[in-house]
């Protein structure tokens, strides 16, 4: 059974798969915070995409950076978490992860708006860092778009919640940290297409049954998360282990 709770919360392909349905819910907070940025570059940088590409480049660099540090973090909070539970942490956190991530899928679809509630948790770390943020609009460098990404990084979101759940799954902290990095890499198409596929990107995450089908995608994952001996992936790594 060992095997089988662990084998789940490793898998980086289930993060970076909820980064992918995470973007129809942080497509307009996000996309509204990328575009304001944006038109802080001078003029001459907005016009170039040659130019323009490595600012918007540095400033998810940036916030995926501090994904990864908060995924370390969590792998910090499982060990840490394993000792008063006697062994019975993992499980613990793995059925919480699992309701988040239901949770999160249930928002998705449109189903569960009181998801949003979640975002509260993290309200007071941001009241003391968006200030610091402002601080550096307009953003003149590539070094400070990418200090301003990472600031964004803590910008309270409840799907981000919900794959930070997953990574206290991960089982140490390097594995929590990938977790959280392929998260953020599955964020990337939606976040760095705004400007360039904007209007698809605002018809896609409008469209009801498109949001359905991914919320019901994660609902599924969450079933995974919280019944890992049912997920293929696992019981794959367990078949070339017998052999």
């Amino acid at each position: 059974m060992e095997h089988l709770e662990s084998g789940f919360s490793t898998s980086y392909l289930v993060a970076l798969v909820m980064g992918l349905f995470s973007a129809l819910h942080c497509l307009g907070m996000c996309g509204s915070i990328i575009g304001s940025l944006t038109l802080s570059l001078r003029r001459e940088i907005r016009e170039s995409k040659v130019l323009l590409v490595p600012f918007v480049l540095s400033y998810n660099l940036g916030r995926i950076t501090s994904y990864t540090v908060v995924g370390f973090l969590a792998g910090l909070l499982h060990n840490a978490l394993m000792l008063p539970f006697e062994g019975q942490g993992h499980r613990v956190l793995q059925i919480i992860s699992a309701l988040i991530m239901a949770g999160a899928g249930l928002h998705i679809a449109g189903w569960f708006p009181r998801f949003a509630y979640i975002e509260r948790v993290g309200a007071l770390i941001w009241a003391r860092l968006e200030p610091y943020g402002r601080r550096l609009i307009p953003v003149e460098t590539l070094p400070a778009a990418f200090v301003f990404g990472m600031i964004w990084g803590w910008l309270p979101c409840g799907l981000v919640y919900a794959a930070v759940t997953l990574a206290t799954t991960a089982g140490s902290e390097i594995r929590g940290a990938l977790t959280m990095l392929a998260f953020g890499i599955g964020t990337l198409p939606a976040v760095v297409g705004v400007g360039i596929m904007t209007s698809f990107m605002v018809r896609l995450s409008s469209m009801r049954k498109f949001r359905q089908l991914a919320g019901i995608s994660l609902i599924l994952l969450a079933l995974l998360a919280a019944f890992p001996w049912l997920n293929p992936m696992v019981m794959h790594g367990l078949h070339r282990m017998e052999t």
